[in-house]
C-alpha cells in the first residue's frame, strides 16, 4: 500500500474540519474577556459573537488527533509490510517458474502460467481489499474526530455566547483576514485535550 493512503487520512481530516464548525446561537449579550493561553494575551468581546479556530494548530496540538495519527501510520505501516512481503513472495516464485520453465512440458508450463496469474489476480484483488478496509476505517475516524470537535464548539460558542465559530487554516480559507482577539485556538485546544484526558 502506498504513503498515499495516510496522506488521505491527513487531508480528510483537515477538510473534516475545515466544514465542522457550525453556527451556534445563544442569546445572552454579558461583555466578559477570554485571555489566549499562548502567544499574546488578547480578549475577545462577547458582543462581537464571531470567533475563530486556527485547524492547522487545532489539527498539531489536539492529543486526540495525534493519537489516531500514530494509530494509523502503524496500520499503514503494517499493511504496507504485509504487501511487500506477499509481493516478495509472489516475486520468488515467479522467478523460480522462469528457472524451470524449459524443463516443463507444454502444459505444465500452460498450468503453471494460469495459475501464477490468477495468484497476481489475487494479490492485486487483497491489495484494494486491504486499502479500501483501512480507507473505510480512516473514514469512521474522521467522522467521530469531526463530531467530538462541533460537539465540544457548541457547547463552547452557547457558554461563551458566540453566535458563530469560523476555521482559518492557511492557504484553505475564505478567510483573508481576522484580528488575533477572535482567535479563540488555544482555548479551545485546551479544553478538548482536558475533555480528552478524562476519557
Amino acid at each position: 500500500m502506498e504513503r498515499r493512503t495516510f496522506k488521505t487520512f491527513g487531508l480528510l481530516a483537515t477538510a473534516t474540519l475545515i466544514t465542522a464548525f457550525s453556527a451556534c446561537q445563544n442569546k445572552d449579550t454579558k461583555t466578559t474577556e477570554t485571555k489566549k493561553t499562548e502567544g499574546t494575551t488578547a480578549a475577545v468581546s462577547q458582543t462581537e459573537k464571531i470567533v475563530y479556530v486556527n485547524s492547522d494548530s487545532l489539527l498539531t496540538k489536539y492529543e486526540y488527533f495525534k493519537d489516531l495519527k500514530v494509530k494509523f501510520e502503524g496500520k499503514t505501516k503494517n499493511a504496507q509490510a504485509d504487501m511487500q512481503a506477499k509481493g516478495q513472495a509472489f516475486q520468488r516464485e515467479v522467478a523460480q517458474y522462469q528457472q524451470s520453465a524449459q524443463t516443463l512440458s507444454a502444459d505444465q508450463r500452460k498450468s503453471t502460467e494460469e495459475r501464477l496469474a490468477r495468484k497476481q489476480q489475487e494479490l492485486q484483488t487483497y491489495q484494494q481489499n486491504a486499502g479500501g478496509a483501512l480507507q473505510n476505517e480512516q473514514a469512521a475516524e474522521n467522522e467521530k474526530l469531526y463530531d467530538k470537535v462541533a460537539d465540544y464548539l457548541k457547547g463552547y460558542a452557547k457558554e461563551k455566547g458566540y453566535k458563530m465559530v469560523l476555521t482559518y487554516s492557511k492557504g484553505n480559507s475564505s478567510i483573508l483576514f481576522a484580528d488575533e482577539s477572535l482567535d479563540v485556538t488555544s482555548e479551545v485546544i485546551k479544553g478538548l485535550n482536558a475533555e480528552y484526558s478524562k476519557k
